[in-house]
């Protein structure tokens, strides 16, 4: 009994001490596994913060590259804008030198057309002048004769010489105040346009520049000649343009129409009557005002250009190129339009169209 209550115990004890092992065994087990959990965590957190990291540089990253392309643009659009302040400023210099140079351009071809008409205002002026003299001398010789009647006690003779006196100084009034409108038309064809439009005779505008303009060429060209022929329509009245501007146009019209027929004529002595018509009419609400030569005609190539700048069919130093163009303009400027029919080797005509 005593061998089994010791085996017993033995078996007691190792049962403990398996037990103790076992247990010590899960603490060491469970021990070690706490261990590795803790530092899978904490690699685990590592590999967190690392993440955090790289995400965070990856944002200064972009962060820095946005500021980065921001200022470089704003580099950008600080040197465009700069080159187009440079530019823009470059364009307004060029632009005002063009327009400076377009107005001396104009003001040349207006003191040419000036020039052109000077020896037609002469022509003009001369007439009016001749009768202000004569009528001025027989005046005089009947103050004169007056006189001499007065001393006689003839009343009712020195009163009729004395209407005839009154006449005469009506009529010198009349051709002064005739000197005076072609001095104030020569003056305002040179001076600036005023740009202000008034009522104006738009026939006696047409018939004064064609006697100017044909004056003018023959006074160059003493064997010059040609037929005037007339045709204003007397229901048009007054219409509302810019004077000087319309004459510019009417005169260098003129010019080129007595130019084409002056330079067949050199060419055709012969059996050719050089011919300048011009016509006015009203259509509807418009005005018409044909200029017709029968010169040479315009060949249909070149017809087109005729309107552009520069563009000029006389020789070198005769023709500036102008002065079509400027006249498209100014008709264009009054609301209107010029156009031109040509025949070759018969007629052209130009056709100004403004409102009535």
């Amino acid at each position: 009994m005593r061998n089994q209550a010791d085996s017993l115990l033995k078996y007691q004890e190792l049962t403990l001490l398996t037990k103790d092992s076992l247990y010590k065994e899960r603490i060491k087990n469970l021990t070690a596994f706490q261990a590795v959990t803790l530092n899978e965590q904490l690699r685990l957190q590592e590999v967190e913060k690392e993440k955090i990291a790289y995400q965070n540089n990856i944002r200064i990253y972009f962060l820095v590259a946005g500021i980065a392309v921001l200022l470089l643009l704003a580099f950008i659009f600080y040197r465009n804008n700069r080159q187009k302040q440079k530019a823009n400023t470059v364009l307004e210099n060029t632009l005002a030198d063009l327009r400076s140079t377009q107005s001396q351009l104009i003001h040349s071809e207006k003191m040419a057309s000036l020039g052109e008409l000077t020896a037609g205002i002469a022509h003009e002026i001369q007439n009016p002048l001749n009768f202000v003299n004569n009528f001025s001398e027989v005046s005089n010789e009947l103050v004169d004769e007056m006189n001499e009647e007065l001393d006689k006690g003839d009343i009712e003779e020195a009163k009729f010489i004395a209407g005839d006196i009154k006449q005469n100084l009506e009529k010198i009034n009349h051709h002064g105040k005739r000197a005076d409108a072609i001095v104030k038309g020569m003056l305002q064809h040179s001076r600036q346009t005023s740009g202000v439009k008034e009522l104006t005779d738009i026939n006696a505008l047409c018939d004064e520049y064609l006697r100017l303009a044909y004056h003018g060429l023959r006074a160059k060209e003493k064997d010059f000649n040609a037929t005037l022929k007339t045709d204003f329509d007397e229901s048009i009245g007054a219409i509302n343009i810019i004077p000087q501007d319309i004459g510019r146009v009417l005169l260098n019209l003129y010019n080129n129409a007595f130019y084409a027929v002056n330079e067949k004529k050199k060419q055709q002595p012969e059996n050719y009557e050089p011919t300048v018509s011009v016509n006015t009419k009203k259509i509807n609400n418009k005005i018409e005002i044909s200029v017709i030569d029968n010169g040479s005609g315009i060949a249909q190539k070149i017809a087109d250009k005729i309107f552009q700048p520069f563009f000029t069919t006389k020789p070198t130093g005769q023709g500036t190129g102008l002065g079509l163009s400027l006249s498209y303009d100014i008709v264009k400027a009054h609301g209107g339009e010029i156009k031109v029919t040509t025949k070759e080797a018969e007629e052209t005509e130009f056709i100004i169209v403004l409102p009535a």
